[in-house]
């Protein structure tokens, strides 16, 4: 479904909202194996460290342990994968930075995984006051590796920054502001993103915009 048709769900006691949220989840981490996939695939090339795909491949390897948990847990509640709509939106990213490797590190890493730094450990302390502490122990484990994969992204979008002579918060600011359909959204977790090497100087100046189509926007 288109992503702003999807229905609201609302995490309490009753398990409808529950495997709700944990099908969109499962939908977020099986959409993210192959993102990671696409990017070896896609972007692997002679000028990039064998290193580069070494991240890709560990990063896929842990999105794949993330749906394997969920879709688990998901049985455990009586339901599956693929029982509940989802939406395309991180293909629709995925398509729309499909021409250039910094702009897909800029989005899909260091914009959608880390709003799921953001929104994480709200999302499992909802499910403790529901009493699912079985479902919020995933979503702990998921968090945690999650900074793992920003920090990947941020790396090698450093990296590429370096060989074409850019700044990365710049580019970085650029390239959200002319490919990202939405906004930065407050509030930011400053610990995780810290934790994953993502400065405040980035994404403050930009947060709270409508960003596609804007073009460059100074830092």
């Amino acid at each position: 479904m288109p992503a702003g048709a999807m229905p609201r769900r609302r995490v309490n006691s009753a398990p409808a909202g529950r495997i709700a949220l944990l099908h969109a989840l499962a939908h977020i981490e099986l959409n993210a194996i192959d993102l990671a996939w696409d990017m070896v695939s896609r972007f692997a090339a002679p000028w990039l460290p064998r290193a580069f795909i070494d991240d890709w491949v560990r990063v896929g390897d842990e999105e794949a342990a993330h749906f394997t948990m969920l879709a688990a847990r998901l049985r455990d509640l009586g339901v599956a994968y693929g029982d509940l709509p989802a939406h395309d939106g991180l293909w629709e990213s995925a398509r729309a930075t499909a021409h250039d490797l910094a702009a897909r590190l800029a989005i899909v890493p260091l914009v959608l995984e880390a709003r799921g730094l953001d929104v994480t450990p709200a999302m499992a302390a909802k499910l403790r006051a529901a009493g699912d502490f079985a479902s919020a122990d995933i979503l702990d484990i998921v968090y945690r590796e999650e900074i793992g994969h920003v920090a990947i992204g941020r790396r090698w979008f450093a990296f590429v920054c370096a060989t074409r002579g850019t700044e990365p918060a710049a580019a970085w600011q650029s390239l959200v502001a002319r490919h990202f359909k939405g906004r930065l959204k407050r509030p930011f977790n400053i610990a995780g993103r810290h934790a994953a090497g993502l400065p405040e100087s980035w994404y403050e100046p930009i947060a709270g915009f409508e960003l596609a189509g804007k073009g460059v926007i100074s830092p």
